[in-house]
């Protein structure tokens, strides 16, 4: 793969990561290392903390997200996040957009073959 190849793949990724984030946090709250974890067991969106929380604090600054302090049984108290219902309503419209472009890039892509 070429640099140019890499640095496509590399935007693409950048462009679904908020919707990857608000799917996780449809499913059960998560603090920030906890979904660095949950993005890095998919190879394809892994990223580092110093990219989800400026993501997350984007989310919340849209309403899309809060967020709440909690003791840890390990640690210092963590920062969860949580989906808001402005969120969840997002991430149905965010995922039919996606739905709708992916299937009409395979249909392009595998007419191509």
């Amino acid at each position: 793969m070429t640099t140019e190849q890499e640095g496509w793949g590399s935007q693409l990724r950048k462009g679904v990561l908020e919707l990857a984030v608000l799917g996780l946090l449809a499913r059960e709250p998560m603090y920030g290392s906890q979904l660095v974890d949950e993005l890095a067991a998919r190879p394809e969106l892994s990223i580092t903390a110093g990219t989800v929380y400026p993501l997350v604090a984007r989310l919340a600054k849209g309403g899309l997200v809060t967020s709440t302090w909690q003791e840890s049984p390990v640690g210092p108290p963590r920062k969860y996040y949580k989906l808001t219902a402005a969120g969840a309503r997002a991430l149905t419209a965010m995922a039919t957009t996606f739905t709708a472009v992916a299937t009409a890039v395979r249909e392009i892509v595998e007419e191509s073959r």
